[in-house]
This record gives structure tokens, sequence and C-alpha cells, in this order.
């Protein structure tokens, strides 16, 4: 299922940026080999970790077990958790680098869902051994009360879950926000500057990454439905911890119907709504296509190719679980990984059989920018959107495109 391979891009960046950047084994100051993950990092970084090695208070902090929750479909025997775990042949290229600051690293799994840590630092004499618990949930919402709960260290979960934890990261999901993945791109890698670890950072809850997953489409059971005016008095599908989604639905004149990720697709497929927003890599595993066609097989739905939402996963700790510090440093890894993560999405979508794309008139998309415009500084001054990331994210599009329209005005 493809919802696995989501799955694995999400917890291999989460797995592996604990295991290098907590424990602060990573060093800019040589090029990263072949591999699949970028290690290299900012001069700012090196000089983090090496005042971590050296304060006795740090060995202090660091755990002797963390338990790591991960959402997987198909669970922990599935095709998605082998391919996250074989991040573990990145093992070796850390010890090398843990070397360099003269630390001796060991890493062994002692099982399917463990593995386990030793470090030695002669300088300081200081010795530990982190056990690492890997926990999958196939339910994201028990996923997300039992890290709320402290059954869980660290958690990835969708970016409208963690806007709970952290209402600054998450309103990078609000609607119209970014436009492409290259104003993403900047925003996940100016959020791993030093200066926003403050914004990172909520009561006990720190965000250790953000991932891209896609954006978000408007996916239609009949393709007359290509207008907003034709939206109105519509059955539209909205996830029901989310309550931006309704608000929306609502202010279209549309009628909001409950679901969640395991109710979408069957509501959409049988009609009981007309109306469904998602990435592409929902289409296949929760089979869009019978929603978009007759029993001919004639396309009679499909995908507006209009992004609305930029889908985002959030990697979210407990605080004082976890050396201090080792936050900023898995943020800069983290935002390192992007370029793997941004051509799976592209692979996905290319897969969508041309027939269920559609294209918005060029005409007509000013229109649509300037309605999500409005609605997305109405719910602004409601409370859904943290006000500094909306100015964050506008600065991001006008530095991309300083010729639209909105860069002149001061309402958002």
């Amino acid at each position: 299922m493809q919802k696995n391979k989501l799955t694995r891009i999400v917890k291999s960046l989460f797995t592996t940026s604990i295991i290098a950047s907590s424990l602060l084994l990573t060093n800019a100051s040589h090029a990263a080999p072949e591999g699949k993950l970028d290690l290299t990092l900012s001069a700012h970084s090196q000089n983090k970790i090496k005042q971590l090695l050296n304060d006795p208070k740090t060995w202090q902090q660091i755990p002797k077990q963390v338990t790591l929750c991960v959402f997987s479909p198909n669970g922990e025997h599935s095709e998605a958790f082998e391919q996250a775990t074989s991040y573990i042949t990145e093992i070796p290229r850390m010890v090398r680098v843990a070397k360099q600051f003269g630390v001796n690293m060991n890493v062994t799994r002692p099982s399917h869902l463990q593995f386990k840590l030793d470090f030695d630092y002669p300088k300081l004499k200081k010795e530990a051994s982190t056990l690492v618990n890997l926990k999958v949930y196939t339910n994201e919402a028990v996923l997300t009360e039992d890290f709320r709960s402290k059954r869980c260290d660290g958690a990835g979960i969708s970016n409208l879950r963690a806007k709970q934890f952290n209402k600054f990261v998450g309103s990078i999901d609000a609607i119209g926000a970014l436009q492409t993945y290259k104003q993403l791109s900047s925003v996940i890698q100016v959020l791993a500057n030093p200066k926003f670890d403050e914004k990172m950072v909520n009561k006990d809850y720190e965000v250790v990454g953000i991932v891209p997953l896609g954006a978000a489409y408007i996916m239609v059971t009949d393709r007359n439905i290509n207008t907003l005016a034709k939206a109105a008095g519509k059955k539209v599908a909205v996830f029901q911890f989310d309550e931006t989604q309704k608000k929306l639905v609502q202010s279209m004149g549309a009628q909001p119907v409950s679901v969640d990720l395991v109710t979408v697709g069957g509501k959409f497929n049988n009609k009981e709504v007309d109306i469904m927003a998602g990435p592409a890599i929902l289409f296949e595993p929760l089979e869009l296509q019978k929603g978009m066609t007759d029993k001919s097989g004639k396309a009679v739905g499909g995908i507006i190719k209009f992004p609305v939402i930029q889908v985002t996963g959030t990697l979210i700790m407990h605080r004082n679980k976890f050396p201090a510090g080792m936050g900023s440093i898995a943020r800069e890894v983290i935002s390192k990984q992007l370029n793997p993560a941004f051509e799976f999405v592209d692979k996905i979508e290319a897969k969508v059989p041309d027939k269920f794309w559609l294209n918005l008139h060029e005409s007509d998309k000013p229109g649509y920018v300037r309605l999500m415009r409005e609605a997305r500084i109405q719910m602004t001054k409601e409370g859904f959107y943290d006000k500094d990331m909306m100015k964050l994210l506008k600065q991001v599009r006008c530095s991309q495109d300083p010729s639209n329209y909105e860069c002149t005005l001061k309402d958002e």
C-alpha cells in the first residue's frame, strides 16, 4: 500500500534523526560520503555538539531507554517497517563520525523493535547506553493520545494532529498558505535555523522535524463540481479532529460530513460524500478511483490539480526525555533530507492515471488564491492559525514571487 510508503519516509527520518542527532554524533566539517542521509551540519551545530559532549550534564541526561512511536497501518511486520529500519545501514558512517569527536560508539539490534546504542567518551571518562524501543501503531489517534500521556517519548504524526502540541508549526498546513513544493522546502529549512528554536518548543513538547507528505487536492465524484459555486449544498468530507476544515466547508455553503482516515475512502467511493481533499498518496490505498468512475470504468470524477494545502508530518518529543539542545541539531539533520521525500511525492502523483487529473482554468486560479487568502486571514483572526507563522509563510511566498499583489498588503 502506498500509505505504507508514506509511513516509511516519516519513520525513517524520525528514527534516524533520533539515533544520529539526539546523541550528538554528526560532524559538518567532513563531506558526507555516498549514502541515504546527508549528515553534514552547519558550524553552529558543530559547535553545539562539541559543547554538549564536553558538558557532564549532557551525559546525565542521556536516557537509559526511550520509546519512539510510529504509525504504520499494517503494523510492525509490514514492508514499510522493514524499509524504515533499513536505515541502520547508515550506522557505520555515524560510528566513524563519532570517532572524530573522540566518542566510541557501538550499535546493536537486540530485537525487531529495538536498537541499543553504547557510548564511551574517554576525554571525560563517561559512558552511556540507550535502548531505543520502537512502538508501532495502526491507529494514529491512539498514538497521539499515548504521546500526550507520556507512553511515548517521541512520535511521528500528521501536522493536523500535532497542531494541538505546537500551534505555530501546526499552522504550516493553513489553506493556500504554501502553493508550491519549493515554498514548503524553504519554510522547513528556515525553521531549522536556531533563531526559531524557541518557537519549536511549547511547554514539555518540542518539534524536532517537519517532513513533506504532498499537496492536498480537491477530489470529486462528479467532475462537473469544478467551481466553488457548484460545491454549495454538496457533502464534503472533513476530518473530525480538525475544526478548520468544518469551518471552511460551512463558509462555502456546503455540508460537512465527519470522517477519519479509516472511513473517508468508503464514504467517497460509495458517494456518501461528493468532495474530499487529500494528497495523491491516498489515491491507491483508499482505491479512490472507485468513487471517480462509473460502472463502465469511465472517469466521471477526478482530482483538481490545484493545491489547497501542503500536508506535512511532524516529529515531536517530550523534552525532558532527551539531552537539552538536541532538538536544534535534529531539525537541521531532518531539513537536509527533503529531496528523497519530494522525489517520492512526485513519483506518487505521477502514478495517478492522467484521466483523473482535472486542470483548473488559468483565469480561475487568481480568484481561488484570493478566496483562500481571505479565508486564511479570517481564520487567523479567529485564532485557528498562528499569526507569526502566517507572517513567515507570506514572507516566503513573496521572496519567491515579489510581484504578487499580496506583497504590498499589510493584512497578513
